[in-house]
């Protein structure tokens, strides 16, 4: 019960500090819908041209998805840089006199990155809808949502422990685009990677975002029981649970 009740303050606290400058969470959807407005009626042609039987509104369903990966990704990897700024201000350092959990520093965090990508993903899944002609089953639009949630709660969790590794804005921002730049690519986040030639195909299925961007796509076209869904639910699980033990580990270790 302990680490529930210092999981929330500390939830509590990073959620209070992001709502006083609540302009970040609109900032922070600018680029994806960016996209879906220059770049969504591109590819609804390419798709359907490409398949003719997709139809219009299934190449929606196909490139909203990948917008939501998009988001997750770019708003979960850069929360580094709030921990290194943290250390450099000794915020961590007082934080380590205290009784609180170590592992809760690190998981209130993350549900506050996590609560603030939901909003922002159902406000780029409202503009898609109103403004663009997105059509989806709510079933599968929620369940969509619970794998941008384990996304974002794996990639917040790597972004912090490697900000506590480096302490350095100049070794964290090589680290990124080291790691973003393919991750980005190889999931067919803009283009489903089955139209990518054999070689690319290949390559991209070592990339775990592929398999939850498939995931996403088939419960937004209702396919519940199809084998993308479950491998991408599968993915998401083992990375999430594999990143949230790598960052309390860094955690505890840093913050003893």
């Amino acid at each position: 019960m302990n680490f529930l009740r210092e999981t929330a303050l500390i939830f509590r606290r990073q959620l209070g500090m992001s709502l006083r400058t609540p302009i970040w969470v609109v900032v922070g959807l600018a680029q994806p819908i960016m996209y879906l407005t220059f770049f969504g009626p591109l590819v609804e042609r390419v798709l359907v041209q490409s398949d003719p039987g997709i139809g219009s509104t299934a190449a929606w369903q196909v490139f909203v998805p990948g917008l939501l990966v998009q988001l997750g990704l770019f708003s979960s990897l850069f929360v580094g840089f709030n921990v290194i700024a943290d250390v450099r201000f000794g915020i961590l350092e007082r934080m380590r006199v205290t009784p609180v959990s170590r592992g809760a520093l690190l998981v209130g965090r993350l549900l506050r990155d996590v609560v603030l990508v939901e909003v922002q993903s159902v406000i780029l899944l409202l503009v898609a809808a109103l403004a663009f002609g997105l059509r989806a089953p709510i079933g599968g639009v929620l369940l969509g949502l619970v794998l941008v949630g384990l996304l974002v709660a794996a990639l917040t969790a790597l972004s912090y422990a490697a900000g506590l590794i480096t302490k350095n804005e100049d070794s964290f921002s090589p680290l990124l685009n080291f790691v973003v730049v393919p991750a980005l690519l190889l999931s067919g986040v803009l283009l489903p990677m089955s139209l990518a030639p054999t070689w690319l195909d290949v390559i991209s299925r070592l990339n775990p975002l592929r398999y939850i961007l498939d995931g996403m796509r088939a419960t937004f076209l209702g396919q519940y029981t199809s084998a993308a869904l479950l491998g991408g639910g599968i993915a998401a699980v083992l990375l999430t649970a594999f990143a949230i033990a790598f960052g309390w580990t860094v955690f505890v270790r840093e913050n003893n």
